[in-house]
């Protein structure tokens, strides 16, 4: 059997799959009914929407208080960039919980882990909405900031991650760039909901309101979300891809020890001897992540911050389109996961990492004019364009790229260490950058920049789209 994925690859039934050994050795999996998989992809949607919505929270509460309320001392600018610093602080953690939460994953299976990494990750965002400020106890503020930065790190960096592998071993074949995509449905959702809570108490409460308390509400309000996300995963089955592994015995990968020492079932031995990881695959997969990270760093985070301090722009105006945008990429998501199904990853994100590049200066020219339409646009296309289009087709891309053997820990450890580099390091360089040049160009080379990454990985990939993903082996 070629080793090549194809488009037109027909969708296998939910309970079979070829294995990779050779045409018609058919690998009986375990069944998985609609409802099945309408419970996995709400259980992604829902963790990626928690995550994106403590994103979106800390993002929002940087641009607009926490500058003062956790480092009220000396110049503003230096504030605002100790704010961004402790959002970064985030990206530390990630990684280290991509690669034990992954590891663990591929070891015990998704569906435990994805209840760890939920909890974890729900916690530590409600609990910033308890802390006390800077007035109230100094330094200490901003290290309890920094701790649950961390946990949340933890959590979050085998959440997204996870629920891509879920959803991609759970989807028919020629319907998981649509399936998966609500991985990104959910980052979508995460954003908007906390740009609209914010949005809210800027209408019903005063300036000093929002200082005092009403700045905790959003990220106390996170526990509903929690709570139900906690509810579904309770209720959901393991990913029929996993069980079906050759070295999973009674839902548990057989470990290093029996293999080594000839114990384990023959299938287990074959399938732990096949190779792990290639340069390409790596490669590939980390820079696709690390321009669609970069450019979300620019976007979703500085770019507010840049409206609301360097142009002076109204406060509402910065929670706005976000929302606008946020509405706009209900449509953007799906469709282009249909369309990656409909013409392949490479073509597509050929295609928008191409359109990213472009539109960079005239969009960014737009948002400096201070007009609100042509701000509004300008973010639209940015954000739609280099941040959510790429995400609509990364969650399943990198799960692609990767083989059963290690998928999960490979596909997480290579999103947050790509992650940490681009997105939590962006937003402070172009925050020094910004005042260093009293500029707007810096924002839109950066912005390019990442446009760039992503378009040469996808120009040097082989196509994914269709691979059977009970192959061991990475694609590439």
């Amino acid at each position: 059997m070629s080793t090549h994925p194809t488009i037109d690859a027909s969708a296998d039934p939910p309970e079979r799959a070829t294995d990779p050994a050779g045409p018609g050795t058919p690998l009986t999996q375990p069944t998985r009914s609609v409802g099945d998989l309408v419970r996995a992809a709400v259980s992604g949607w829902l963790g990626t929407a928690l995550e994106f919505m403590d994103f979106q929270l800390y993002s929002l509460a940087a641009a607009l208080v926490f500058s003062e309320i956790f480092f009220a001392a000396g110049d503003p600018g230096m504030a605002v960039i100790g704010a961004m610093a402790t959002y970064g602080v985030g990206y530390v953690a990630r990684p280290v919980g991509a690669w034990y939460f992954g590891r663990m994953g591929d070891r015990i299976g998704r569906r435990k882990v994805l209840f760890y990494t939920i909890v974890l990750m729900g916690m530590a965002t409600t609990l910033i909405g308890a802390l006390p400020t800077y007035g109230q106890v100094g330094l200490l503020a901003p290290a309890l900031l920094v701790l649950l930065r961390l946990l949340q790190g933890l959590g979050a960096g085998a959440e997204i991650s996870g629920a891509g592998v879920m959803l991609a071993e759970y989807a028919p074949v020629k319907r998981r760039g649509l399936v998966a995509s609500l991985v990104a449905l959910g980052t979508n959702c995460g954003t908007l909901f906390a740009s609209a809570i914010w949005a809210v108490l800027l209408v019903v409460v005063t300036e000093q309101q929002l200082f005092d308390w009403a700045w905790r509400i959003p990220f106390i309000a996170s526990a509903l979300v929690m709570v139900f996300a906690v509810w579904v995963r309770l209720n959901l089955k393991e990913s029929p891809v996993f069980e079906a592994r050759d070295d999973v015995v009674e839902g548990e990968a057989v470990g290093t020890e029996e293999v080594e020492t000839g114990e384990a079932p023959v299938e287990a031995q074959e399938f732990a001897a096949t190779r792990s990881l290639t340069v390409k695959s790596v490669s590939v997969a980390f820079l696709l992540r690390f321009g669609q990270a970069g450019n979300s760093g620019m976007i979703q985070t500085y770019l507010i911050t840049f409206m609301t301090v360097f142009l002076l722009l109204d406060k509402q105006l910065s929670t706005d389109v976000v929302i606008i945008s946020s509405v706009v990429a209900f449509a953007t998501v799906p469709g282009i996961g249909l369309l990656g199904d409909r013409f392949g990853r490479k073509t597509m994100y050929t295609i928008m990492s191409a359109i990213g590049m472009v539109a960079a200066i005239p969009c960014v020219l737009l948002i400096v004019s201070g007009a609100t339409w042509q701000v509004i646009v300008g973010y639209v296309v940015l954000h739609n364009i280099g941040v959510m289009s790429l995400a609509s087709m990364e969650n399943l891309a990198l799960p692609e790229i990767f083989g059963a053997k290690n998928r999960y820990q490979a596909t997480g450890v290579v999103r947050e260490i790509a992650a940490i580099v681009a997105t939590g390091a962006t937003p402070v360089i172009a925050a020094a950058l910004v005042a260093a040049t009293d500029s707007w160009i810096p924002v839109a080379v950066i912005i390019m920049f990442f446009s760039a990454c992503a378009l040469f990985a996808a120009i040097w990939m082989k196509e994914v789209a269709g691979r059977d993903l009970t192959d061991p082996n990475p694609a590439m």
